[in-house]
């Protein structure tokens, strides 16, 4: 579906506005508001041993994490279909509220009951929010322009992913733990107000059958999963009657959803994806680095501060190793992807070096250099940069056209569950292990001790005895993390290596950090097509496109000409001289009186060919999905032959 910004928006913002602010305006404030929910996944990390030193409850110190995480596993599949059905300006503003609610609620909690709570209502925020500021850049740029645009939105992710425990760290040591969760609300408002007068507000819908009872019973089973592995051994005992109960519900919740997905029109996660044995595989793996990643993220702060008297912002600047290796592995391996065509030696070799990282990390002692638990953390992060962007590729080079939407969606659920869960178990193990090793006698849980500068003032056995119990607690998590990760070696050789279709690329940033996107196959395949001939590919796609008119034609002449018929305004570029006189010398173009230039009758034949060699060629791109195979990508071959050919050149 694309709406034109300038017809929707017009009677909702200021006419003294051009198109052109106006589409800044909201493409701006679409990224913040990526920005602020991105940033909440993780700006928490590095804040966490102080919260649990004001508020309490060590041992439930995983779920303010977790409830987020969780929250927004849960409601993404959603929001995607309920801005198609409502409009994803209406959407988006009722995700952003909810969000900013939750964070005025969070920084406002008195315990750690209230802002385990209120991390759950942002999270229910923090879902639609990705999901709907990606999705709404197409009602106000045409896919031609949104490649470029959703590589923006890439690059916030990146920021966010590395900034998000810095500026946790820099907030609670210069300030306090609660703003940064009020540091959203003036950002945040400011992006409400220039969405709800930029934004338009599309008329047309496209009607689902939304899958509220998978998405109900998925819920149901995820929170008893969560509440079981963090609540049994430390709350209630493992054979509990409460505990029982919440492994039935887990065990009832995983069945109902398996049953519901049959019967749904439009299922969360179709049967047929699971005899799809690289979905299958792809989502295992995810689900376990998921698992790997977010439990590193959570107690590595832990590690830094506790243990190492380190100050909130030193622990944040310490994580940029771990988050630096993941992006770098993450763009290179992209590149030698994207040139060889081949992609299943990086899961392998990518979880075999995560699993030696988290090995190195539960080496970790209080005598570790910053050099030496640097290097060990980038380790873990270049390794996992090596596996998080395949799962996407395999899993779209593997299914058929109608499957595209969803199977991209479910890649990204199961690393978005296994976050929760790790974030979970391991919180769970944590806890446990500190509660054996101290004892009856030792330091309490929970309350002023576990604060980094109040550990400071306990005398020096108990310091000890408390370090070296929190020490060996933090190695068991690793461990079991290292163990995990193993598994995920184990299940990369069984993934199948398949020929990579021309439309498959590599994903960004945003994809393989980013929870599942709720996208029909037409809108992932339009912004994976406008990704491949977007901006930087412009010249090298427009030779081939010449080559198969069989035209005399320059790059320039050629992306000049469908400039003219397409009625857009001609740059005033040097590039471009040489190609407008040429055209005008050739009689495909003639001067128009101060109006620009226009085709003459070769010049529209001329035209015509090219858009018909354009065609051609975006089907060779689709050579795995015939057009006439399926009703609708015709449309959005032409739509695309006609929009793409004329971008605006660098």
């Amino acid at each position: 579906m694309e709406v034109s910004a300038a017809s929707a928006a017009a009677a909702d913002f200021p006419a003294a506005l051009t198109q052109r602010t106006r589409v800044r305006v909201v493409i701006a404030s679409l990224m913040l508001v990526m920005l602020l929910a991105a940033l909440d996944q993780t700006i928490v990390s590095t804040a966490l041993p102080t919260i649990v030193g004001e508020l309490g409850g060590l041992e439930h110190l995983s779920w303010v994490v977790t409830a987020y995480l969780l929250a927004v596993t849960i409601v993404t599949p959603l929001y995607g279909k309920l801005g198609d059905l409502y409009g994803r300006k209406r959407v988006l503003q009722v995700a952003l509220g909810l969000f900013l609610l939750g964070s005025a609620l969070c920084g406002a909690a008195q315990d750690m009951t209230e802002l385990i709570a209120f991390r759950a209502v942002q999270g229910l925020g923090g879902g639609g929010l990705m999901v709907s500021a990606q999705a709404a850049i197409g009602d106000v740029v045409s896919p031609r322009e949104r490649g470029r645009f959703l590589g923006a939105f890439g690059a916030v992710f990146g920021v966010a992913s590395v900034a998000g425990p810095l500026i946790g760290g820099f907030f609670t040591s210069h300030a306090t733990w609660r703003w940064i969760f009020y540091v959203n609300l003036p950002l945040g408002a400011a992006a409400f107000v220039a969405l709800a007068f930029a934004l338009p507000s599309a008329t047309e819908r496209v009607r689902h059958a939304i899958d509220y009872a998978g998405t109900a019973l998925l819920a149901i089973a995820l929170s008893a999963l969560v509440l079981l592995t963090t609540l049994g051994g430390t709350s209630y005992a493992w054979g509990s009657p409460f505990i029982v109960f919440l492994g039935a519900l887990a065990v009832v919740g995983i069945v109902g959803f398996a049953v519901a997905e049959r019967r749904a029109a439009e299922p969360v996660l179709p049967p047929a994806l699971a005899r799809n044995r690289v979905f299958v595989v792809t989502s295992a793996i995810g689900l376990v680095v998921g698992f790997a990643l977010f439990g590193a993220l959570t107690y590595l702060p832990l590690f830094q501060q506790v243990v190492r008297e380190q100050s909130p912002t030193s622990s944040g600047l310490q994580l940029f190793p771990l988050m630096g290796g993941l992006l770098a592995s993450s763009i290179a391996s992209g590149q030698v992807i994207s040139r060889s065509g081949r992609y299943k030696p990086f899961p392998i070799a990518g979880t075999a070096i995560a699993t030696t990282g988290l090995v190195l990390l539960a080496g970790l002692h209080a005598s570790t250099s910053t050099p030496d638990a640097a290097l060990r953390m980038l380790v873990l992060g270049l390794g996992l940069g090596m596996v998080m962007q395949v799962l996407v590729l395999a899993v779209q080079n593997a299914v058929p056209y109608e499957r595209l939407g969803v199977a991209t969606s479910g890649a990204t659920l199961f690393r978005s569950i296994g976050g929760s869960l790790g974030t979970a178990v391991l919180g769970a193990v944590f806890a446990n292990h500190l509660t054996a090793r101290l004892g009856a006698g030792g330091p309490a849980l929970g309350g002023a001790q576990v604060n980094p500068a109040a550990l400071e003032r306990l005398p020096a056995r108990v310091h000890e005895r408390y370090v070296t119990a929190f020490m060996d607690s933090l190695h068991l998590v690793f461990v079991v993390a290292a163990v995990v990760m193993a598994v995920a070696f184990v299940l990369t050789w069984l993934l199948e290596e398949r020929p990579l279709r021309q439309t498959v690329e590599t994903a960004g940033v945003a994809e393989a950090f980013a929870p599942p996107q709720d996208s029909d196959s037409a809108r992932e395949l339009t912004r994976t097509l406008s990704r491949l001939v977007g901006r930087e590919r412009t010249r090298r796609y427009i030779e081939r496109m010449v080559a198969e008119a069989g035209l005399d034609l320059s790059p320039a002449e050629a992306w000049l000409l469908r400039r003219v018929e397409d009625g857009g305004e001609v740059p005033h570029r040097e590039t471009l001289v040489a190609a407008r006189g040429q055209l005008l010398g050739r009689g495909l173009v003639i001067e128009r009186n101060g109006a620009g230039l226009a085709l003459t009758d070769p010049g529209r034949l001329t035209a015509d060919r090219l858009h018909e060699a354009h065609c051609v060629c975006l089907r060779r791109l689709l050579a795995d999905w015939p057009a006439g195979d399926e009703p609708e990508l015709q449309p959005i071959i032409t739509r695309l032959a006609r929009e793409l050919a004329t971008t605006p050149r660098s």
